[in-house]
């Protein structure tokens, strides 16, 4: 039986003892690279974009670098994800391992007694790490000529039904999962209000020439117009005749896991977080826990200020 890839040694890259040993020097090497690639760690002004700048150090040891064109200070994580940020840099470097080495994820509470930070700290954090990913799936496209893709949203069983038609079952807050994801590829989620809310997200998500495998809920009736569709009926078999969903249906697995076993409630507003979380951690489940850490740091360098928490402190949002 082969060795399941978690366990083996091109797993584990990167060890959370490596990352508190180094030193304020080599963190600051480390985020000087995962931030300017195209210069090799050269600073490059968010103002204006020159190459060239002074190299100051605050009394505290902060490193903060002044524009040789524009005379604007700024620092390593200036207007990126971890502006303003409190921690040595090390502190963020170690708490992305420790994110990233969940495999169904990382639940605020944990993260807190593990950073030793306050949870409010460690919620805002994690949420950060998770736009991070989202970036990852920005615009993103899957399928195309020759290639599958696979479609589904999470099973309404009959057992489990309510009658949304009735005023005492309709709370407003129900939502949808729905997943896109390409065989041998990547995959996109989507939050929407109804399965048919769905279909022109869908289409936009899903490349021209693609084959299209879907389970047979009605919602995906509309894409037989446009895509070659192989449907699977779950009532009779995982797989038939050629059609299948079983690695879309993977992605329900870890994101009811990390669910069920972690964060024990998602509210409605945070939902396509913790899908996109899931969904980058089921594309990325063979890629090493160092690249992982390093490709959730540049990502989170590399975008401005988060979207949903940017001013959270002070109670408003950065206009």
């Amino acid at each position: 039986m082969a060795q399941h890839f978690l366990l083996s040694r091109e797993a584990k890259t990167l060890s959370l003892v490596a990352v508190c040993r180094m030193s304020d020097a080599e963190a600051e090497k480390r985020f000087r690279a995962m931030r300017w690639t195209e210069t090799n760690g050269e600073p490059i002004c968010p103002e204006c974009g020159c190459v060239e700048a002074y190299e100051m150090r605050r009394p505290s040891g902060l490193l903060r670098f002044e524009c040789k064109a524009c005379k604007k200070g700024y620092t390593l994580t200036s207007g990126t994800l971890f502006a303003s940020h409190k921690l040595p840099l090390r502190m963020y470097l170690a708490a992305i391992a420790v994110f990233c080495n969940e495999v169904k994820g990382k639940s605020a509470l944990a993260f807190s007694r593990d950073m030793g930070i306050s949870y409010k700290a460690a919620f805002v954090m994690c949420h950060k790490l998770r736009e991070a990913m989202a970036e990852d799936m920005r615009g993103r496209v899957v399928g195309g000529e020759n290639k599958e893709v696979e479609i589904v949203m999470p099973k309404n069983y009959k057992e489990e039904r309510v009658d949304r038609r009735l005023r005492l079952n309709q709370s407003g807050k129900r939502q949808c999962v729905v997943i896109v994801r390409e065989r041998g590829g990547n995959s996109v989620p989507g939050v929407f209000k109804s399965e048919g809310a769905a279909l022109s997200w869908t289409k936009s998500r899903i490349a021209k020439e693609t084959t299209v495998h879907a389970d047979e809920s009605n919602a995906w009736n509309d894409l037989h117009a446009r895509f070659e569709m192989k449907r699977i009926n779950h009532e009779y078999a995982y797989s038939h005749d050629g059609a299948c969903t079983n690695q879309a249906e993977s992605f329900f697995s870890r994101l009811r896991r990390g669910e069920q076993g972690h964060h024990h409630h998602i509210a409605g507003q945070s939902l396509l977080r913790y899908a996109q979380e899931a969904s980058w951690r089921e594309d990325n489940r063979r890629v090493s826990n160092g690249e992982q850490v390093y490709r959730v740091a540049h990502l989170a360098l590399s975008r401005g200020p988060s979207v949903d928490f940017s001013g959270y402190w002070q109670r408003h949002k950065s206009q």
